[in-house]
């Protein structure tokens, strides 16, 4: 296995954190791993005459491929159940009366993986709305650095061992069997979902707030002063009395302006000192 030199190593670390937000101090062993059989098979004979090659190209291709193999996609169905139990319990009860008039929800899974996560949110609030779900406009944007993997979310293809989490009745109605014995989420779900490809450390614009924020599971390898400066954008692009989901080794730090509720849940309450700043850039559907 090829080895990275401390200058090779440096060098990856400080892309990552510039470009991506991601902390990469301590990883020089999953860079190793992750990175060492495909630079050989490409035919290069150090890291180092493959970064170079990387970070020439101005196509951006072989950089995308580099940061699709050093992100963590380490995702499934049903993740910290207590939060999908306190959306279909609290928060889309209170969004069906406050969305009433529109009856339009605009939700954001800012780390979607592989899809395993807004497949669990577009169930539990189909699943809420039930037989009325036909008269909402159920709008989910999923994003993710890695562009492989938003593939495998778009196609929304699982085996049967990534659905162990997934209740029966919900195998039944949100999934089809295909011919080789894999599962596919039925198209009426699959089409209210936009996959697209995105940075968190991008400033963010939406068309309209979002109800509705999950970002979990991501900041944990954020430095503290990024994940303030994206908790901020997340705030404020998030209506009034919408809400923040983020995972529970995370944290929003002592100066959100977003209101606590529960482990891993904020919610953006009227009347708060704001201070919004503006922020151009475009993230819509």
């Amino acid at each position: 296995m090829l080895k990275l030199t401390d200058d090779d190593f440096n060098r990856l670390v400080a892309y990552m954190k510039k470009n991506y937000g991601i902390n990469l101090d301590k990883k020089r062993i999953l860079i190793e791993g992750r990175l060492s059989n495909m630079v050989a098979q490409r035919g290069f004979k150090s890291f180092k005459e493959f970064i170079d090659f990387a970070f020439a190209d101005r196509t951006g291709n072989e950089t995308m491929q580099l940061v699709n193999k050093l992100t963590t996609n380490h995702t499934f169905f049903m993740r910290e159940p207590e939060h999908f139990e306190f959306l279909k319990s609290t928060i889309m009860p209170q969004m069906e009366k406050e969305n009433a008039a529109t009856r339009t929800l605009n939700f954001w899974c800012a780390a979607s993986s592989t899809g395993q996560e807004p497949y669990t949110l577009i169930m539990t609030i189909d699943d809420y709305l039930g037989a009325k779900a036909s008269a909402w406009n159920v709008r989910l944007l999923a994003t993710d650095l890695d562009t492989e993997v938003l593939k495998i979310a778009q196609a929304g293809i699982y085996t049967i061992d990534m659905l162990k989490d997934v209740p029966k009745q919900w195998m039944a109605k949100y999934f089809t069997k295909l011919p080789d014995g894999r599962y596919q989420v039925i198209d009426r779900l699959r089409k209210q979902i936009t996959y697209k490809q995105f940075n968190l450390m991008d400033r963010i614009v939406a068309q309209r707030p979002y109800d509705f924020i999950s970002c979990r599971n991501v900041m944990i390898y954020f430095e503290q002063e990024t994940k303030n400066a994206l908790i901020e954008r997340f705030y404020d692009v998030t209506r009034e009395n919408g809400y923040l989901y983020i995972g529970h080794a995370e944290s929003v730090g002592k100066n959100t302006r977003y209101t606590y509720v529960r482990p891993a849940v904020y919610k953006k309450v009227s009347g708060k000192p704001d201070g919004a700043k503006s922020f151009a850039g475009r993230i819509t559907k």
